[in-house]
C-alpha cells in the first residue's frame, strides 16, 4: 500500500491584494514547484492581524505589502518562526520586519521602530533608502559559505525590487553581535540579504525573488525555501504520535 504523502502547510502572511504583484505571482510559483520538483505545498493566506497563529505550519513567508494592517501580527509571525525553528522567508517588507523583530526580541531594543510605520520613532532600525528602489533592478553580491550563497550558486545576481525602506546601517553591528548574519549586499555595500545561521532555514531579502522573470524555473531562493518547508513537514510526520492527524 502506497503511503499518502504528508501535505506541507505554508502560511503566506500578508494583507492579500490583487494590486500587489508578488501576491498574484505566488500561486503560479507554487504550481511550478509541484510540477517541476514534486514539492507539494498547501498554502494558506494569513492576514497580518492573525500573524500570531502560524504555529503548526511547516513554513512562514512574510510577504510584501507594507505598511501592514498589523505590525504586531507581522512581528508575531516572525518570532514564532524564529523561536520554533519553522522555515521562514521574508521578502521586501518581510525583510524589514525580520530586522525589527530581531532588534526588539533578541537585541533588547524595545523601542526599535520602522520609519514607515512610525515616522517619529527615536530608534529607527528601518529607515528610508537613500534612493527609492521601487521598480528597480540591481546587483546582489552573495557571501560564500552562507545559505544564500549556496542557494544562489553565484557570487553576483541581478534582482528586482519594489521598496523604499531598508536597514539602518548604525544598528547592524548590534544585530550581528546577537547572531544575525548578513549574507548579501549590493555593489555599494548596502544590506540586501540576511539569515540566522543557527536556524534550520531563516532567510530574508530586501529584493523580491517572487518577481524574478524566469521562464525555466522558480527563483533558487524560493525553491530552497520550499524544500525546507517540505522537509519540515516530513520530519513532523515521522515524529507525530501514531494516529495523529492535522485539522
Amino acid at each position: 500500500m502506497t503511503e499518502t504523502p504528508v501535505a506541507a502547510r505554508l502560511a503566506l502572511v500578508g494583507d492579500r491584494s490583487a494590486n500587489v504583484r508578488s501576491h498574484t505571482n505566488i500561486p503560479g510559483l507554487l504550481d511550478q514547484l509541484a510540477e517541476r520538483h514534486r514539492l507539494a505545498i498547501d498554502a494558506y493566506w494569513i492576514p497580518t492581524e492573525e500573524g500570531a497563529e502560524v504555529a503548526g505550519f511547516d513554513g512562514v513567508w512574510l510577504l510584501p505589502g507594507s505598511p501592514y494592517r498589523s505590525e504586531q501580527g507581522a512581528l508575531a509571525a516572525v518570532r514564532t518562526a524564529r523561536e520554533q525553528d519553522i522555515p521562514f522567508l521574508g521578502t521586501c517588507a518581510g525583510f524589514q520586519h525580520a530586522i525589527l523583530e530581531f532588534a526588539r526580541s533578541v537585541c533588547g531594543l524595545a523601542d526599535a521602530g520602522h520609519a514607515e510605520n512610525d515616522p517619529d520613532t527615536e530608534r529607527a532600525v528601518i529607515v528610508p533608502l537613500s534612493c527609492s528602489l521601487v521598480g528597480h533592478e540591481g546587483a546582489v553580491l552573495a557571501e560564500p559559505d552562507t545559505l544564500a550563497g549556496r542557494l544562489l550558486a553565484a557570487r553576483r545576481t541581478v534582482e528586482r525590487y519594489h521598496c523604499n525602506y531598508g536597514a539602518a546601517p548604525a544598528h547592524l553591528p548590534e544585530l550581528a553581535a546577537r547572531g544575525m548574519r548578513f549574507s548579501g549586499r549590493d555593489e555599494a555595500g548596502e544590506l540586501r540579504v540576511l539569515e540566522l545561521a543557527e536556524h534550520p532555514f531563516f532567510l530574508a531579502t530586501l529584493f523580491q525573488p517572487e518577481l524574478a522573470e524566469r521562464t525555466d524555473d522558480v527563483h533558487p531562493l524560493i525553491r530552497g525555501f520550499a524544500e525546507a518547508v517540505v522537509a519540515h513537514a516530513r520530519a513532523g510526520s515521522l515524529t507525530a504520535p501514531a494516529g495523529a492527524s492535522g485539522s
